[in-house]
């Protein structure tokens, strides 16, 4: 937007892995401003500069405040866990901030919340902020309605160690895309588990494989199986810098939007 204010942007989780990759990400951005970073009461590093760890100063303090770490901003980019995010949520709800929220690993009635909070503010809810992730998604999409009969779809999926859910946000996005595309409901076709004797493959299953181990970032691979040939479809991150750059498209998508829930669909362009 020519000649607007740069936009204030506000980060959870701040001396985490995301969210330190986040602060690089806006401070770097000419057109943002870094408001606010939020950490959890116990943080080694609260109080600190939010980029002292990064080499460069913010101006900003690591805060466990929450009202203090939202003062002013435009919008909260969260990539926590479920529980922290709903705490933000209730604020940003009350104050009137937009959110992009990153976080996985939502029960049923996390994501009714955020739905909830949507009829107040702007929210970019997605399980990757990728764009090559999304549009992976829309590759599936039109992969699986051309490959429908006669191919076994599984989905592998590889994160580092620390990662704590399983299938990822983003395997299980990948899952739902492929289940809707074919007719069918994620949750009736799902295989999440074999072992010992399972019998014949069910071809109406979408499987799922999952690898935990090292500092990967984040491997995502839909195998089309049929007779004779095997398709494959791949994304693979080695940096989070694509996860914040598309963060911060997304941040941007909100300012000025009204209340809704969105996703990147949106922000990208494909859902018009």
């Amino acid at each position: 937007m020519p000649g607007a204010a740069p936009l204030a942007v506000a980060v959870a989780g701040s001396d985490g892995r995301m969210g330190r990759m986040l602060i690089t990400a806006v401070l770097a951005a000419p057109d943002c401003r870094l408001s606010g970073a939020l950490v959890q009461p116990g943080s080694a590093l609260l109080g600190q500069d939010a980029g002292a760890t990064l080499g460069q100063l913010s101006g900003i303090p690591l805060t466990a405040d929450l009202r203090q770490g939202l003062q002013g901003a435009d919008v909260l980019i969260d990539f926590t866990r479920p529980e922290g995010t709903l705490a933000h949520l209730a604020l940003c709800q009350q104050l009137g901030i937009a959110m992009v929220i990153g976080t996985t690993g939502f029960d049923a009635a996390g994501k009714a919340a955020i739905a909830a909070a949507a009829r107040q503010v702007p929210i970019v809810f997605a399980p990757n902020m990728s764009v090559g992730v999304n549009v992976m998604l829309r590759l599936l999409d039109q992969a699986a309605r051309a490959l429908a009969q006669g191919y076994d779809i599984e989905v592998i999926e590889a994160h580092h160690r620390h990662k704590v859910d399983a299938p990822s946000g983003t395997a299980l996005a990948m899952g739902e895309t492929l289940a809707a595309a074919l007719g069918r409901d994620l949750k009736d076709c799902a295989v999440y588990a074999r072992e010992g004797v399972t019998g014949e493959r069910d071809p109406s299953t979408i499987g799922f494989a999952t690898v935990r181990g090292g500092d990967i970032v984040g491997d995502h691979t839909v195998l089309f199986a049929g007779t004779g040939e095997r398709i494959e479809i791949t994304h693979r991150s080695s940096s989070r810098a694509n996860y914040a750059a598309g963060s911060l498209r997304a941040a941007h998508f909100l300012r000025g939007r009204p209340p809704g829930l969105y996703g990147m669909d949106d922000v990208l362009g494909f859902r018009r």
